[in-house]
Order: structure tokens, then sequence, then C-alpha cells
């Protein structure tokens, strides 16, 4: 930390004024962050874009690695409860898996920020980083357990699965979301992954194990 960025945590903002300023400087630091990169990105940048006072950041923020580390964790957050409540009314597993992945996909579409954000976390915070996939993974590796024990999937090991679905969705939105830039994924790609899903996922006719 920069002799410039300040070693104070500054609390929550106690005022609807407050967490809304905190939002925008959010949602500004999103964009600067995924636009030019964490090295070009500056406070200025970020308070210019937000529309507030320099003085201001710093009732928020300590410094740039702060308000960087919290918008990942936000972008986290929000993705998470977007795959959450949209996998939460399915009957099944693998409709759950299918409404999951539609909200990954979603989200990603309407913050694309989200994946070069994250591969950026990998060089300016990396335990940041690690927190955003072990908090997908914790949740998503939980409802596969259930499942197995429910006999609604085949008998695996619930943390590599969930793992591995994490990277095939993560590749298949990085592909089709943020290189070609197609806003969603098109119909077809979406079925063949679930395909690929189902037959990894779902229980053989005869009870026993492929």
């Amino acid at each position: 930390m920069s002799a410039q960025e300040p070693a104070t945590v500054r609390p929550a903002p106690r005022t609807a004024r407050g967490a809304r300023t905190r939002a925008r400087l959010l949602q500004a630091a999103e964009d600067v962050f995924a636009t030019v990169g964490y090295p070009d990105a500056s406070i200025v940048r970020i308070t210019e874009l937000a529309g507030v006072a320099l003085g201001t950041f710093y009732v928020h923020f300590t410094g740039k690695k702060e308000i960087f580390d919290e918008v990942v964790r936000d972008l986290s957050r929000r993705v998470r409860q977007a795959m959450s409540e949209a996998s939460t009314a399915a009957g099944t597993r693998l409709e759950a898996e299918r409404a999951g992945f539609r909200a990954f996909f979603a989200f990603t579409a309407e913050h694309p920020a989200l994946y070069r954000i994250i591969r950026q976390a990998e060089f300016v915070s990396p335990e940041v980083m690690r927190a955003h996939y072990d908090d997908i993974c914790s949740g998503y590796a939980a409802g596969l357990e259930r499942a197995v024990d429910q006999g609604q999937v085949r008998d695996l090991d619930p943390m590599v699965a969930a793992w591995a679905l994490m990277g095939a969705g993560e590749l298949i939105g990085m592909r089709w979301v943020l290189w070609e830039q197609a806003g969603q994924i098109p119909e077809e790609v979406f079925e063949q992954l679930m395909r690929l899903i189902e037959g990894a996922l779902a229980p053989t006719t005869n009870g026993e194990q492929a």
C-alpha cells in the first residue's frame, strides 16, 4: 500500500444518501477498471465518472486497492444472488442447473466487466479473487451434494463437479459474451452446454453408476 492510501478502512455509510454515493463510486470504479485496467485507473477518473468530489471518495474508501477489492466483492455477491434466485424455484437439480446457468450468462452479458476485473484480481488482489471463486463453489457444491443424497444426480464428488462446471460456464461465457460481444449466449450454444451438463450429472436409468 502506498503512502497516499491510508490503512484505515472506512465504515459503511449510515445514510441513504451515503449509500447512493458509495454505489455510484462502485459503478464508476467497475467501469474504469474494466475499461483501462487497474494500473491506469485513477481515483480522479473514478470520481469524475461518478460525479462526486475527490474528497468524498475518501469518506467511503481508503484508496484504489480498497475500492478495487470492493468492486470484486460486489460483483461476486450480485452474480451469486442472481444464480441463487433463479435456481431456487427449480423443481429438480437439472432444472436448477439450467436456471442457474441462464442467470449467470444474463448477468455476465449485462456486466462483462466481471470477466475483465476478476482476471485483473489475479495480480492485484489474489486473495479476493480466490474468495470470489470459493464463495461461488461452496454454495454450488452444497447444492450438488444434496442432489446426490436425494438421487437426483449420479454419485460424484460435489466439489470437483462444482469446479468443473464453473469452469465450463465461465469459458463459454468468455467466448460468446466477452469476445463476441453478442450480448447473450446463442441458444444453440446454451443447449449444447446443457446436454453436456445433463449427461455428466444425470443418474443412469438402471441406478448404476456410469
